[in-house]
């Protein structure tokens, strides 16, 4: 379609676009008039609008005189007109910096990267990975109390769970060692679920060449995290800044529209499917308005990139929420530089 517009009618576009997405008002012919270096008539002007309107890139809300992009312009200003800028000096600094120092856990690097990109965006953000499907990259048992032993379980992508589990009373460390290096034999890249169905048939056909101890210690061990995740649903998800998405309101309807999109954020599973949606995307992908089958409704947008295992695969992403006025050209290389950060920091972890 950009081929169809001549070089006056995307200079006016860009501008409708570019004003609308800082101002949030319609922009009429008049106010375009006035901007130097478009040297045409309002009258001009409105006719050039009106077969943007016709192309289904602008709409008048209301009675407006004014125009403002349709998704269908969004979509079309962001994919060929857009320029999109880079991050300072000091916003790459922040991010790093933030990101570095969260702490020793994936878990505390996401829930600061999140907090920093609602900040930094003034947009809601969040962070979603799938748990069940994530393979496991080590288990230890240690012991607490005389009848509690801590199990760690730290996965693939870099995510620790801790669980307390009673057991009889001073079980020998040589029992929690031996568990801890049967489990980590097996695992092997494998997730949750399959390694508790081969450690399952092991025990059950007695291959495991482990006393009646040890084994319980072993099926207990691995049933605890898949317990969390069925009593919590299948993932890890974190959202910050969702009172930003009240600050664009200004009508019942932008309410309404308000509370449905927090409503979606509260469905864990709901937003998991984010993860389908990317497939095996590179970099950031941006959804605006209803494309995303998420929000069935206009008027938001979601900017989001994966974050990769060492072995460079998808296991979360994150990303920005806001209204479809986003200040997309800073918020695009945002989204994308702290997932980059993220991907650094899983490599060394």
């Amino acid at each position: 379609m950009i081929t169809e517009l001549n070089e006056r009618s995307r200079e006016i576009f860009r501008f409708i676009v570019d004003t609308y997405l800082e101002t949030g008002q319609p922009v009429a012919s008049r106010t375009i008039s006035r901007v130097a270096g478009i040297a045409l008539s309002p009258a001009s002007i409105r006719n050039t609008m009106a077969d943007l309107e016709d192309m289904g890139l602008l709409y008048a809300p209301h009675t407006s005189a004014g125009r403002i992009p349709t998704q269908h312009g969004l979509r079309f200003y962001i994919d060929g007109l857009m320029e999109i800028g880079g991050l300072t000096a000091g916003e790459r600094k922040k991010i790093e910096t933030s990101c570095a120092s969260a702490g020793n856990t994936v878990n505390e690097v996401l829930e600061q990267a999140t907090n920093l990109l609602s900040g930094l965006s003034s947009c809601a953000s969040l962070v979603v990975a799938p748990k069940a499907n994530t393979a496991i990259r080590q288990i230890q048992f240690m012991p607490l109390e005389p009848r509690r032993v801590l199990v760690i379980i730290v996965m693939e992508n870099g995510m620790v769970e801790n669980r307390i589990m009673d057991v009889p009373e001073n079980v020998p460390p040589a029992s929690l060692i031996a568990a801890s290096n049967y489990l980590n034999s097996r695992l092997a890249g494998k997730t949750l679920l399959q390694t508790q169905k081969e450690v399952t048939e092991d025990i059950r056909q007695n291959q495991t060449h482990l006393d009646a101890l040890t084994a319980d210690l072993v099926q207990r061990g691995i049933a605890l995290p898949i317990q969390n995740i069925k009593a919590k649903g299948t993932g890890y998800m974190i959202v910050r800044g969702q009172s930003h998405l009240l600050e664009d309101v200004k009508a019942l309807e932008d309410l309404h529209r308000a509370r449905t999109l927090l409503g979606y954020l509260e469905e864990q599973e709901m937003m998991l499917s984010l993860l389908e949606s990317m497939g095996n995307a590179e970099g950031v992908k941006i959804f605006i308005g209803s494309e995303n089958k998420i929000f069935n409704q206009s008027g938001w947008s979601l900017i989001i990139a994966p974050y990769k295992s060492v072995n460079q695969k998808i296991i979360g992403a994150i990303g920005v929420i806001g209204p479809t006025r986003l200040d997309y050209d800073r918020i695009i290389p945002m989204v994308d530089y702290t997932s980059r950060i993220i991907n650094r920091l899983l490599g060394d972890s």
